[in-house]
């Protein structure tokens, strides 16, 4: 496996019914990708490792919104 490839996969709590749904890579050194499923080709979010674990820490405390 190239670790220089992003590994998308696709969050656990993207619906299944094609909606909100982010893909995240998290095989790089030193940063975290995130991207919108729907637009792959759209722009990539890029993230440290510790600031990707505080959003998830944050996003698990708020739970699901709507």
């Amino acid at each position: 496996m190239d670790v220089m490839t992003p590994q998308w996969r696709k969050s656990s709590r993207s619906g299944g019914n094609g909606g909100s749904c982010v893909e995240v890579a998290d095989n790089l050194p030193g940063v975290v990708l995130v991207r919108d499923t729907k637009d792959p080709e759209g722009g990539t979010l890029h993230f440290t490792p510790s600031s990707w674990r505080s959003f998830v820490e944050l996003a698990r405390q708020i739970g699901p919104v709507g």
